[in-house]
């Protein structure tokens, strides 16, 4: 299974594609769109759906996981981001990719065991799980592995149960 993981944002979106087979994470590769902060917004927008296409196509991945927005703070990046998040999520739709939302929480337990796990631990376990040098740099791409793993592991999950009941019949 092919997954494209994506963090969303505006300044930085990152993606990781991984493959996952016989229960083990495969980087595939991994990056980051970014967008110069004194472009206006919509060109911004234009850039990530251009990008982020590219990608899809490139890569044709079987699903794609994002994770779902969480703000505490400021609401003018958060109402960016959304904006942003939107543009992600109808190029994904447009290219008839599976589409799979996870929440932080779902994140960081996927992949570390603990939801509450800060985010070096989660950093630490993705370079771990996929066998890297480094952890990925920016953050945002690191985080878009996490993504792609945590679906991994809920994903694979569906699959195996599809399989077992499909041998059972």
């Amino acid at each position: 299974m092919l997954i494209l993981g994506i963090d969303p944002g505006y300044a930085i979106i990152g993606w990781g594609v991984i493959r996952y087979e016989r229960g083990r994470y495969i980087p595939v590769d991994f990056g980051a769109i970014t967008t110069k902060a004194g472009m206006p917004f919509a060109d911004r927008l234009e850039q990530i759906y251009r990008e982020l296409s590219l990608l899809l196509t490139t890569y044709q991945p079987d699903a794609v996981a994002i994770e779902k927005l969480y703000f505490q703070n400021n609401q003018k990046t958060a109402i960016d981001v959304a904006q942003a998040r939107g543009v992600t999520v109808l190029a994904i739709h447009q290219s008839g990719i599976p589409i799979y939302e996870y929440t932080p929480l779902q994140v960081k337990s996927a992949v570390s065991g603990y939801g509450q796990a800060q985010k070096p631990q989660v950093m630490e376990m993705v370079r771990r799980l996929l066998r890297l040098k480094a952890v990925p740099k920016p953050d945002d791409t690191a985080d878009a592995l996490a993504i792609a793993i945590c679906h991994a592991q809920h994903g694979g999950t569906t699959i195996k149960q599809a399989l077992r009941q499909g041998m059972e019949r």
